[in-house]
């Protein structure tokens, strides 16, 4: 049986204007890494547990913050690894200037026998959903483009999200 993810794709609109946020992994991987490299605050369901619970305690965990307001799912869908994710859209305007993430520890560098602690998201940041079409993982572009679409935002027409910065 596959496992299931649940997560919130917070959105805004400053001065009409559709921004996502989106999640930047913390720990020596990821640093330094922009392109493909952000997500939805997301994580592991328990087995049983309320999805739609799930994915508010992974976006506290995750960001320190707990945004509020009616929410709409977007239909499941299966990530690159085999896990579905299911994701609820959520308006809010939330100041990023100080996430608190809870952290995770492992072994580093791998075959030291050293311990280290990061925190699970090092930051947070709205993008408009042509710069959050290149900065998710790809595995997650089409949740963006379907929360994009179902908000009245289409992508390129190319489906170039090749813009920014290159890693």
């Amino acid at each position: 049986m596959a496992q299931v993810s649940a997560g919130l794709l917070v959105y805004r609109r400053p001065r009409g204007r559709l921004e996502f946020l989106l999640a930047h992994p913390g720990g020596p991987f990821w640093r330094g890494k922009d392109r493909a490299a952000w997500s939805v605050p997301k994580g592991l369901a328990e087995p049983g547990e309320d999805l739609w619970a799930a994915a508010r305690r992974e976006f506290q965990e995750e960001i320190g913050l707990t945004p509020s307001g009616p929410a709409v799912g977007l239909a499941p869908f299966r990530l690159p690894g085999g896990k579905q994710l299911h994701c609820w859209l959520v308006e809010a305007d939330l100041d990023l200037s100080d996430i608190r993430s809870n952290s995770f520890e492992m072994e580093w560098p791998r075959g030291s026998g050293r311990r280290a602690s990061w925190p699970e998201v090092d930051q947070a940041a709205y993008f408009d959903p042509s710069t959050a079409g290149w900065k998710i993982h790809r595995g997650q572009r089409p949740l963006i483009e379907a929360a994009a679409a179902q908000l009245g935002w289409r992508p390129p027409a190319d489906g170039d999200y090749d813009v920014g910065d290159k890693d």
